[in-house]
């Protein structure tokens, strides 16, 4: 129990935020709580992927640049089967994520027994999320360039909210689940036997660890919790088409989140999301009030010197950082 003690601190205090909400308004740093819910909804739609990339990539060293075709298979699913086949949402997000999953293992399958490692892995990934992009920009059933539009239809059997707080605790408790799921596998033998792999492969192979299976089990699990995401977005937009679910966005965020937060650790993607999106939407309302108009582009330039930072004075991340100043 001491070893989840931590994170069921961070889930309450997350679970307590919007008590906040009044006095964060009345402090001029949100513009209303549906910026601020809104703001907490797409962190932890990001925390959520980026924890599913932390499982093949923190803990099991695959790292792929490429977990946007999981994203975008999950929140295609979850709007084709709504508008097209009348599934309820409810259902249709499980199934997204056992479609994600079985995209991740039948990617997992083609390079991991072609022993595609490092870079050459990562590259493949970019490839696939690639050919989903073009695949769902050309293909009826997507709504092809037009995308997909979910209908508003409010109530909770639609998995639609009247207010966003609802989905802010829907969200919040996938992040919540994942978590201790985490950090279960952590302490699991299978957690174990991803470490050994990421650490040293042929070493783990020769000491009787079967390093394709444990890998394809962690590609599967890293795309079904992305896949799950994507639903979510699709759930809280009711829009998607081919460059938002598989656009290269999705890969970055997912990707630099545990990096920048702590990679190969449980709060590491929650941490870096926060950093990452807090910090862009800051630097964006820095500069809108000082210039009076808004410069495209400039979360990005924050997310590419953040992770500048973090690489050159905190390589563990600022989990790292904050672990390493506490333990002096």
């Amino acid at each position: 129990m001491k070893a989840y003690r931590s994170l069921l601190i961070v889930i309450v205090a997350l679970a307590a935020l919007p008590l906040a909400v009044p006095l964060l308004v009345g402090a001029g740093l949100f513009a209303g709580p549906n910026t601020f819910y809104n703001l907490m909804i797409f962190i932890l739609i990001i925390t959520l992927a980026a924890q599913g990339w932390n499982i093949a990539g923190g803990y099991g060293g695959q790292f792929s640049f490429g977990h946007a075709a999981f994203f975008g298979t999950g929140a295609y699913v979850q709007a084709v089967l709504q508008t097209r086949y009348g599934v309820n949402a409810w259902v249709a997000l499980p199934l997204a994520m056992i479609l994600g999953g079985l995209v991740g293992a039948v990617i997992g399958t083609l390079a991991f027994r072609a022993r595609l490692r490092g870079s050459y892995f990562a590259l493949v990934t970019l490839a696939f999320a690639e050919v989903f992009r073009i695949l769902a920009n050309a293909t009826p059933i997507t709504g092809g360039a037009a995308g997909t539009l979910v209908p508003l239809k409010i109530g909770f059997g639609q998995m639609q909210f009247a207010t966003p707080t609802a989905f802010f605790y829907l969200a919040l408790a996938f992040v919540a689940v994942v978590l201790l799921f985490n950090r279960a596998l952590e302490r699991s033998r299978f957690g174990a036997w991803l470490v050994a792999v990421r650490e040293n492969e042929d070493a783990a192979r020769a000491l009787g660890v079967d390093t394709l299976k444990v890998k394809l089990k962690a590609i599967t699990l890293s795309a079904a919790i992305t896949a799950a995401a994507g639903a979510l977005y699709t759930q809280k937009f009711l829009y998607i088409d081919a460059n938002i679910a598989y656009g290269a966005w999705i890969s970055v965020e997912a990707l630099l989140a545990p990096i920048v937060g702590g990679i190969g650790t449980v709060l590491g993607p929650l941490i870096g999301a926060v950093a990452l999106i807090g910090l862009g939407e800051a630097a964006k309302t820095a500069i809108h009030a000082a210039f009076g108009s808004a410069v495209p582009g400039v979360d990005l330039v924050v997310y590419g010197v953040l992770l500048i930072v973090v690489i050159a004075f905190a390589p563990r991340g600022l989990l790292g950082l904050v672990t390493k100043r506490g333990g002096r």
